[in-house]
């Protein structure tokens, strides 16, 4: 029979602080994919350097990419246990959140998920909206977990995806872009794979 027992876990993030503003800066949170680690994904948002303070939270779970030893790569769940971590993802985030606000008093929050972090991204967002200023939701299907009847509509909120995505393409694609636009995204293309795209992304956050 299966048991649980709550404990005490620490959780790693990245924090880049190059915005000119210091005081009250626009600040980003960049959830990353499966298999990042969130000292590499941060360096994907070097060309928001002087405006935006980036934060990268990880995901709690890291594993070895193949085999036993060599890179690491983090994940934010998997199938097994899935809601206890969606719960523990939830309530670590929100304390980063807090820590981020008591530290640099933004004057905005910009949330954005990538690949397999864009689904935490969505719940976290659908979980406490008004914390947030926009959404950005990066080369993901819409987490099927979530009402899309009830889903926050009231932050501008955009949807990216390459030409060349090596998970989407054809019909597909065209699919996922008609469901996001059904959800009252914005929905944003380019020329290019499954990867953060610095054109795209300063379009949406320095317009």
């Amino acid at each position: 029979m299966e048991h649980k027992l709550e404990a005490k876990k620490t959780y790693r993030f990245e924090y880049q602080e190059t915005a000119k503003n210091h005081e009250h800066p626009k600040v980003l949170i960049a959830l990353h994919g499966y298999g990042q680690l969130a000292k590499y994904f941060i360096r994907k948002f070097e060309v928001l350097n002087e405006t935006y303070v980036v934060v990268c939270p990880e995901g709690p779970h890291r594993f070895y990419l193949k085999g036993s030893s060599g890179r690491v790569g983090a994940s934010w769940m998997t199938k097994e246990a899935r809601e206890m971590d969606i719960e523990d993802n939830m309530n670590w985030l929100d304390e980063l959140l807090e820590h981020l606000k008591q530290r640099v008093q933004p004057s905005s929050i910009s949330l954005l998920g990538f690949s397999q972090g864009a689904a935490t991204a969505a719940r976290w967002y659908q979980r406490n909206p008004s914390a947030f200023d926009q959404l950005i939701l990066w080369a993901t299907v819409f987490p099927p977990d979530l009402d899309t009847g009830t889903f926050p509509r009231e932050n501008p909120m955009h949807f990216v995806l390459g030409s060349e995505d090596e998970y989407y393409q054809g019909e597909a694609a065209e699919g996922l872009k008609e469901t996001y636009k059904t959800l009252g995204f914005e929905v944003h293309s380019f020329d290019g794979t499954h990867d953060i795209h610095g054109g795209v992304l300063s379009s949406i956050l320095l317009t």
